[in-house]
């Protein structure tokens, strides 16, 4: 399969943990004391996990569609062990009866389209996991894991930095993993001008930061180093790490210190974005309104918040999802509000307005793939214009749209998945969107970013990457997502040792080659304009100019490309 899925079966722990990597034993379970509570973990082969730390209080009753708030009672003893309960998710309904079994088998293994039976509202917890050897005094670098899932699905208990960790340890790196569990769907990303006047905006943003300052303030109690924390994420992960980095217009300190002193992109940066209220936002939160049978009250956000949980997660979850027809124009978005998200995302960027970190981004070759495979009854660049005109850029003109369509060439050889020539096709139009898609929300969105990131903030390191190492697989490529199974060593192979082995060498020294070994050295992005191609046998570099033409008229008309 092209992507296995990440979520790790819990296993019950003897009271005696095994022997850590530093061989010495340990007779108890691994015991971190905290200002607020005591957590109790678990230990097996050199590594201590800690599941499910809450980092908030629990955002139901009043405190549903509010910012996250710390905590302020002690918990006592916390065990931290097992699988975390996720925040509610958002599924949607597969038109199987257009999706070959294959393509279907593909989608529904993704991390995107997990099944997450076990969620609750009660979900904002936090995972710390770090090799057993660690104590209060290792000061070990942390990475801050955002999971992706279209701001709908995910939860970190699909995710499990062992491998990551264990590799760490082998190079002699060792790093701490933590990931958060953070709002999704209407309960964490709600538009509407009621919820802007109200101050709930961007809430799983909020959650986000909330997490940071958790670590700020705890990371140490664990072996880790506070001022060491490198911020990351894949999809809708990779792009909360750009809003981390622009929130309230580039504040990311915390206590007069910065939160993170790193970023890692995945699979998304900046998404242009209308503002809270505009009219397709406020049409999912009237919707969803509508649907909780809150029309008729006086104060609609007050009566969702008292509505019972299994009725809200029905209204929430009665818009558009990220695998309907309607696709990657979202229906829940981190979206401008004015103060915790100032402007649009690539706003933002030009006006330098975001935390000035050394990154990572890149993408996959095939990022649009998963996201057309619904849409079968495009078959012309007239209907290919109005599909974007109605669901995507309401503010583009019908002019720039077509001049945006006829860049891409109506010729199936020159869609993605790329360099399969005339094959895949599913529908006339197929290949062709899925570039299109790919490109305006990921892999040309990357370069956009890139081009003005290098200019507003010239002196801060940017390195960038393409992944190709499952070119060639049937319908959808080197798709989305593809990169995680790689990531956290679910595919050993070539493109798993180095991508761990360059992002450790940079969540430890910040620099992807030191101590890179026999690995091709990664150059800036702006010293070339290159990329590190990842491959199945080799990694190779090569120029990023790949579909200049498109990129160019993407830029001519950036502002109308809002979602």
């Amino acid at each position: 399969m092209l992507i296995r899925s990440l979520t790790l079966v819990a296993c019950l722990l003897p009271l005696t943990a095994s022997t850590p990597a530093s061989g010495r034993k340990r007779d108890i379970l691994p015991t971190v004391t905290l200002p607020y509570a005591t957590i109790i973990g678990s230990s097996i082969l050199g590594i201590d996990s800690f599941k499910g730390i809450p980092y908030a209080q629990p955002p139901v009753g009043a405190l549903r569609l509010k910012p996250p708030q710390p905590i302020t009672s002690n918990l006592g003893r916390v065990a931290a062990v097992g699988s975390p309960r996720g925040c509610p998710q958002f599924f949607s309904q597969v038109n199987t009866s257009v999706l070959p079994a294959s393509v279907l088998a593909t989608l529904l293994n993704t991390p995107l389209f997990q099944r997450i039976q076990d969620s609750s509202e009660d979900c904002l917890t936090i995972n710390v996991q770090r090799p057993s050897s660690a104590s209060p005094t290792s000061k070990l670098p942390v990475v801050f894991w955002i999971y992706g899932g279209a701001f709908e699905t995910g939860a970190t208990q699909e995710y499990d930095g062992t491998d990551l960790i264990t590799t760490s340890v082998t190079l002699g790196k060792p790093i701490i993993y933590v990931a958060v569990n953070y709002r999704l769907g209407g309960f964490g990303f709600l538009p509407g001008a009621e919820i802007l006047a109200d101050g709930s905006s961007n809430l799983g943003l909020l959650d986000q930061r909330l997490g940071l300052q958790w670590v700020a303030d705890n990371i140490a109690a664990f072996g880790g180093d506070p001022t060491k924390v490198t911020i990351m994420g894949e999809s809708a992960g990779a792009i909360s790490v750009f809003d981390q980095m622009a929130l309230y217009g580039g504040n990311y300190t915390y206590k007069d210190a910065p939160l993170f002193r790193a970023a890692i992109m995945d699979s998304g940066s900046i998404v242009p974005a209308d503002p809270v209220d505009c009219p397709k936002g406020q049409a999912i939160y009237d919707q969803v309104v509508a649907a909780a049978g809150c029309s008729k009250a006086s104060d609609t956000l007050a009566c969702l918040r008292t509505a019972n949980y299994a009725t809200f997660l029905a209204a929430t979850n009665s818009v558009p999802a990220i695998f309907s027809y309607k696709s990657l124009a979202f229906s829940y978005v981190p979206r401008p509000d004015g103060i915790v998200l100032p402007l649009s995302p690539e706003e933002l960027a030009t006006r330098g307005e975001y935390a000035p970190v050394p990154f990572i981004i890149g993408d996959q070759e095939d990022e649009g793939t998963i996201f057309s495979l619904t849409q079968f009854d495009i078959s012309t660049s007239a209907e290919l214009v109005h599909y974007l005109s109605t669901y995507y850029f309401n503010n583009a003109s019908l002019e720039n749209l077509t001049n945006l369509v006829a860049a891409y060439p109506d010729n199936p050889s020159a869609g993605s998945p790329f360099n399969t020539g005339a094959m895949y096709n599913l529908y006339p139009q197929y290949k062709r969107l899925a570039a299109m898609l790919g490109d305006l929300v990921f892999t040309l969105r990357r370069r956009v970013f890139l081009a003005i990131a290098t200019g507003v903030k010239p002196d801060v390191p940017a390195y960038s990457y393409l992944g190709s190492y499952l070119a060639g697989t049937p319908v959808v490529g080197t798709s989305h997502a593809s990169d995680i199974p790689p990531l956290y060593g679910y595919y050993p192979g070539v493109a798993s040792l180095s991508i761990q082995k360059y992002y450790i060498n940079f969540i430890t020294g910040l620099d992807p080659n030191a101590g890179r070994g026999r690995l091709r050295k990664w150059p800036l992005w702006k010293t070339k304009k290159q990329l590190l191609n990842f491959q199945s046998l080799a990694n190779v570099l090569i120029p990023d100019t790949f579909r200049n033409a498109q990129y160019q008229q993407i830029l001519s008309m950036d502002s109308s490309l809002r979602i």
